[in-house]
């Protein structure tokens, strides 16, 4: 298989990741309030609460991965053990039981704690094999940059076409909609997961191996960058969760455009598409915390542009493409940092931890996605949001706060973190020693 064979491969596991991720985190509150049945303030509860149970799933796969040694590597053989739970559990999460309140909460608990695990299965080995692939940096920032594009990809799909899906699948049965919509997504998800398996090859060997080693002396081998990286997760995603669940909340209350949510999905999403095309070139010229920095600008602009041309159409449609080009900066650098962190830990503590490190990424990943739901339920819940009904002004400006004000708090944070990050002008002497390290382990057989 040639170079954009595996390129491809590898990328298109977030694409199938994505169609379920990208669902839950524009779709799922709005199910869960508008159609499940249950309130705002008991959704984002869910959302928040679950993710102690992620903790431990996720540390426990990252564990997993690093103590994983087969013919097909560490992380590959997890795209095909995960791959039919994944689409299993995304069919129940969207299935409504015949159960009372409290039965249907129950309910919506495990399916969304099971689908959730399913998910940490597939992607947290999805993030560790970056440095397993090749050595090569350029091709490094190749392969997360088309894997960023496959995710945008998948996004793009659920923001575009999930609305009018359900419309199509339920005809005028929402719940029905869903369910047939979701059904889609995780077969499709599935079927991509195998062809990731058959696509990819791990050809590089750590430097050294944890299989023996205690989770004591894991935890030992983060450093500092590390945690620099888990918290840039933390609040990146936070940033898109805000984002993505309350452009929903303000096209349909704020500006009454909901005929527009179709194109605000795509706008948003495919405006990034440029900035992901280009990082890989641009890491050749600029360090990664510059270009982190111009994307937080990036979308600090576009956002304020939104906010202040708000019953401009002109306006409005800038914004979400200048904040589109943005958000998608902001992703493909934080996941381009993560190779670099792996391998610092090689460099510097002598310690094999990319299990954890993508463990430890997803479950700040996931602890950003549910404290940024409990957020917004409660924002929603204090404003006096009522689902389908006519808001008041204080609704819609808690809303407002979501959208706008949230996402530039966040920005702040990620680029005060970046101010720390300090691989870039490490990174060739960290591939120099651990090449060097291989040629000795291999001269040593």
């Amino acid at each position: 298989m040639g170079k954009w064979g595996k390129r491809i491969g590898y990328g298109i596991g977030d694409l199938g990741c994505n169609l379920v991720f990208s669902t839950m985190a524009s779709y799922l509150m709005v199910f869960y309030t508008d159609v499940f049945g249950i309130t705002a303030a008991a959704a984002g509860t869910m959302m928040l609460v679950t993710k102690f149970i992620d903790a431990f799933t996720d540390t426990g796969m990252g564990l997993i991965v690093d103590r994983t040694n087969t013919k097909w590597g560490q992380g590959r053989p997890y795209f095909l053990a995960g791959a039919v739970p994944f689409a299993v559990f995304t069919f129940l999460t969207f299935y409504i039981p015949g159960f009372g309140s409290g039965g249907k909460l129950v309910w919506a608990y495990v399916t969304y704690c099971l689908l959730c695990t399913a998910y940490t299965v597939v992607n947290i080995p999805l993030n560790t094999i970056v440095p397993r692939l090749t050595s090569d940096i350029h091709e490094r920032d190749i392969l997360v940059s088309t894997r960023m594009v496959c995710a945008m990809a998948g996004t793009a799909v659920v923001m575009s076409i999930t609305e009018p899906l359900v419309r199509f699948f339920g005809g005028g049965n929402e719940a029905k909609g869903y369910l047939i919509t979701m059904t889609v997504y995780g077969i499709a998800a599935m079927c991509i997961f195998f062809i990731t398996f058959a696509s990819t090859e791990e050809v590089v060997p750590p430097t050294v191996s944890q299989k023996h080693s205690s989770l004591k002396e894991d935890f030992k081998g983060l450093t500092g960058q590390a945690w620099i990286l888990f918290l840039l997760n933390l609040f990146y995603f936070s940033l898109y969760v805000v984002r993505s669940t309350t452009v929903i909340y303000y096209f349909k209350y704020n500006l009454d455009r909901t005929e527009w949510l179709s194109l605000v999905g795509i706008l948003g999403i495919l405006s990034g598409l440029p900035m992901l095309l280009l990082l890989p070139s641009l890491e050749k010229k600029y360090s990664k915390r510059s270009l982190m920095f111009f994307s937080i600008l990036l979308y600090i602009a576009g956002d304020l542009l939104i906010y202040v041309g708000r019953n401009q159409t002109v306006c409005l449609l800038a914004g979400l493409v200048i904040t589109g080009l943005g958000i998608y900066g902001i992703f493909g650098i934080t996941f381009a940092m993560q190779p670099d962190v792996i391998d610092y830990s090689e460099y510097k503590k002598n310690a094999s931890v990319a299990g954890l490190i993508a463990a430890f990424q997803g479950f700040f990943v996931k602890g950003g996605m549910g404290l940024t739901s409990f957020i917004i339920g409660a924002f929603l819940k204090n404003g006096g949001y009522v689902a389908n009904a006519v808001q008041t002004e204080k609704a819609l400006s808690y809303i407002e706060i979501c959208f706008i004000w949230i996402p530039v708090v966040l920005c702040i944070l990620i680029a005060a973190l970046t101010y720390f990050y300090k691989l870039d002008g490490l990174r060739g002497e960290m591939t120099r020693e651990l090449e060097a390290r291989r040629m000795n382990q291999a001269d040593g057989i």
